[in-house]
C-alpha cells in the first residue's frame, strides 16, 4: 500500500492506495515548511493524518507540497519517516506533482492556480523551465491568495460599486479594520484572502469583478506561461481556481493566443493512476 500527498497551502489530500489501484482520500490542513515549523507540521501528522490511517501498513510515501523546495525537502522527509515507519519516502514541489499527475510522461506547460499560483516546463520527465512565482505579495498572479487581495484592496479604496462592498461586508462579517489585522497580523494571509475570493465567482455577471478576474488571469499568462515555449505546448491547468473560472480562464488564453490542453480541479486521481503505473512497471 501506498500514500500519495498533493498539498497546498489550504489542504492536503491524501490518498492511501491499494495494490488493485483501490484508493481512499484523507484531507488534513495544508503542509507548507515555508510558513509552518517542523512543530506544526508534527502536530497534523500525529493529531489528524495518523488517527485516520488506522493500523494501515504503508510501503512508500511520495509528498508533493508547496513550499518543498529544495531546502526544504529534508525537513519533510524527517517528519513523515518519523511517523510513517517505511524508508520509501519521495518528497518533492506540488508543481511536479501537477505535472505527473496531467501530463504523465508527455511534455507540455503545467500551471497551478490555486491559493497560490506557479507554472513550469515539463518535458515528460522532470521540470526543465520554471518562472518563479514569488508568492503573493510579489507574484502569484491568478491565485486566491491574489484575487482575495485585489478584491479587498478594490473595495477599501472604493473602487467597486457600494451595493458590492455593502454585500461583501454583510456576507463575510468583517470590518476593514478586521481585514488590515488578518492580513498584517496574524498567521497565514495568504489563505485568509483566498478564503474570500468565492465573493469574485459568485458576482462574476458584475463588470468589475468579471475585468477584475480576467486581468489577473491575463496578468498570469504573460508574466510566467507566455515565458516557455507556449506556441509550441498546449498549456495544462490544475488547482480550484482555475476549474472554477475556467469560463475566465477561458477568455485570458483566447487574448494570449494560448492553446489549452486540460483544466483538472485536483491532482490526486492523475497521482494515482502515474504511481500505480509505476508500481506495475517495477
Amino acid at each position: 500500500m501506498i500514500l500519495i500527498a498533493d498539498s497546498g497551502s489550504t489542504k492536503t489530500d491524501w490518498s492511501l492506495v491499494k495494490e488493485d489501484g483501490q484508493y481512499k482520500i484523507i484531507q488534513t490542513k495544508g503542509i507548507n515548511p515555508y510558513f509552518q515549523t517542523e512543530q506544526e507540521i508534527e502536530n497534523e501528522f500525529s493529531t489528524v493524518l495518523l488517527p485516520q490511517l488506522g493500523n494501515e501498513t504503508v510501503e512508500a510515501v511520495y509528498f508533493y507540497g508547496a513550499g518543498c523546495s529544495f531546502d526544504k525537502v529534508e525537513t519533510v522527509r524527517k517528519i513523515i519517516k518519523r511517523y510513517i515507519l517505511t524508508d520509501v519516502v519521495e518528497v518533492d514541489t506540488d508543481l511536479l506533482g501537477a505535472a505527473r499527475s496531467i501530463c504523465g510522461k508527455k511534455a507540455g506547460i503545467v500551471c497551478i492556480l490555486g491559493t497560490g499560483s506557479n507554472s513550469c516546463f515539463y518535458d515528460g520527465n522532470k521540470i526543465v523551465e520554471n518562472v518563479s512565482p514569488l508568492g503573493f505579495i510579489l507574484g502569484d498572479e491568478g491565485s486566491g491568495a491574489v484575487l482575495g487581495k485585489l478584491l479587498v484592496g478594490d473595495l477599501l479604496k472604493g473602487l467597486l460599486p457600494a451595493p458590492l462592498k455593502e454585500k461583501f461586508f454583510a456576507q463575510f462579517e468583517l470590518t476593514p479594520a478586521a481585514i488590515i489585522d488578518r492580513v498584517y497580523r496574524q498567521l497565514f494571509p495568504n489563505r485568509f484572502l483566498a478564503s474570500l475570493s468565492p465573493f469574485l465567482a459568485q458576482n462574476l455577471h458584475e463588470k468589475e469583478i468579471h475585468e477584475l478576474v480576467l486581468n489577473s488571469f491575463v496578468s498570469f499568462l504573460k508574466r510566467n506561461v507566455m515565458r516557455y515555449g507556449y506556441d509550441r505546448y498546449p498549456v495544462y491547468f490544475v488547482g480550484s481556481v482555475a476549474y472554477y473560472y475556467r469560463e475566465v480562464l477561458l477568455e485570458a488564453t483566447e487574448q494570449t493566443g494560448i492553446q489549452i490542453g486540460k483544466i483538472v480541479k485536483n491532482p490526486i486521481k492523475g497521482l494515482v493512476a502515474f504511481h500505480s503505473a509505476e508500481l506495475v512497471t517495477m
